[in-house]
């Protein structure tokens, strides 16, 4: 039962009670859904003031910089946990103890091995195709694989489904990028780590093994993490609303992947090393910061400020260090990485970027470690989904578990021509 209500007074019609329910935490929401017997309904392009659905795995306060999983700070996660301990707490909504860890990644581990006919799918793509059309594509391609798992109406196909796209999701995406590579594909190795596997399947040939550093692992772990989920996001909204209308673990998160792959969305990080390659040398930092400032000036830097935190990026704060890491580790003489680092000074310093909250966020941060650990940026896009696919399933088995749900059908302020009479072509 509502607490409160809302009342609303509509050009001399009666007057309408709307519900004002209050969550764990955040703001109190307005309950609409009656303005339709009403002959009204809300608008609200983009989604900025409306709640689509009741969840409790991630919390986001953007004014004070929080970022909460199933209640627990990022900050902490990232410092102590690791990335499929974060897995098992957003699926199943508490952290496991010891047995139920290694269990689960005994799972994860046993599913990371792809079946064979697989690797055909990415003979069809040309060699210069994007690793997100291969990764956009194949995974949507699951589903003619894994038929034991597609009744979304059982809870325990649901959660092999889970498994089976974080398991394998590293795969596919070291598939990709060796595909454009001209590498041959590495097989997953069960004694390795998640981060750790990754980079081996990334980086390893036949003719020599990859040495994985527990730096470089420990960084990649906690890029995963950081990007393991962020609430109501766009390619999260549309995995759930693709899993509204019943359609498989793997189609939804072939949407979401699909919806990722905007610049807007998951293509910051890429978009950000960009910039760095315009700048180019550390002795024109000064230049672009005038430019960023002139307001008359199309140029923006990416990389900094928050469209949801808007005090600082908590993710970031982490990120910041584990970037340090890998710089100090690897020794790289590159002009981008100065550059990188010249602007997060200016960044951290100037009155300018502090007044306007311009902070370094968190795809800043992560570019500049893919980058120094030799990972290209077409493939940025790609490893940021094979992180949020625990996020994108988890809120997907949530829906489902919910009783009421109805498929996602979003209204219009129609625009158009009213009706209108068919006239004969000779006529016209």
């Amino acid at each position: 039962m509502a607490d409160k209500k809302a009342v609303l007074h509509i050009d001399g019609q009666d007057a309408i009670d709307l519900p004002i329910y209050s969550g764990t935490a955040g703001q109190d929401v307005i309950d609409v859904r009656s303005l339709g017997a009403h002959n009204h309904f809300t608008y609200d392009p983009g989604f900025m003031s409306t709640g689509s659905c009741e969840s409790a795995i991630t919390f986001i306060d953007g004014a004070k910089g929080v970022l909460l999983h199933r209640g627990y700070p990022i900050d902490q996660l990232a410092e102590q946990s690791n990335y499929l301990e974060l897995c098992y707490l957003l699926l199943e909504g508490e952290l496991p103890n010891k047995e139920q860890m290694a269990n689960f990644e005994n799972e994860i581990t046993t599913n990371t091995m792809m079946h064979e006919k697989i690797g055909a799918f990415f003979q069809g793509f040309r060699v210069d195709a994007h690793p997100m059309a291969m990764l956009c594509g194949v995974v949507g391609a699951l589903s003619s694989f894994y038929h034991d798992d597609l009744d979304i109406t059982d809870p325990e196909q649901r959660k092999r489904s889970a498994i089976k796209l974080v398991a394998k999701l590293p795969t596919i995406s070291a598939m990709a990028y060796k595909y454009t590579i001209g590498q041959p594909f590495v097989y997953p190795k069960n004694d390795l780590s998640y981060a750790e596997n990754f980079l081996h399947m990334m980086f390893s040939v036949p003719a020599e093994e990859y040495k994985v550093s527990p730096v470089l692992a420990k960084a990649m772990d906690r890029i995963f993490m950081l990007h393991a989920d962020h609430e109501q996001n766009a390619s999260t909204s549309t995995v759930r609303i693709a899993g509204s209308s019943g359609a498989n673990p793997y189609a939804c998160i072939a949407a979401g992947v699909a919806s990722l792959w905007g610049p807007a969305h998951g293509g910051a990080n890429e978009a950000c090393l960009t910039m760095l390659e315009e700048i180019g040398t550390a002795d024109r930092i000064e230049e672009y910061v005038a430019k960023a400032k002139d307001k008359s000036d199309p140029f923006r830097l990416m990389g900094f400020g928050h469209r949801v935190y808007k005090n600082f990026d908590p993710r970031a704060t982490v990120m910041r260090q584990t970037c340090h890491e890998v710089l100090k580790e690897l020794n790289i003489q590159d002009p981008l990485l100065e550059v990188a680092m010249g602007l997060e000074k200016i960044a951290l310093e100037d009155p300018y970027f502090i007044e306007k909250k311009l902070y370094p966020n968190v795809d800043f941060y992560s570019g500049i470690i893919l980058k120094a650990i030799g990972i290209p940026t077409s493939m940025f896009t790609v490893i940021f989904a094979m992180a949020r696919t625990v996020g994108w399933v988890s809120h997907w088995d949530e829906m489902l578990s919910q009783p009421g749900q109805k498929i996602g059908r979003p209204r219009q302020l129609y625009t158009g021509y009213t009706k209108r009479d068919y006239a004969d072509a000779n006529k016209r």
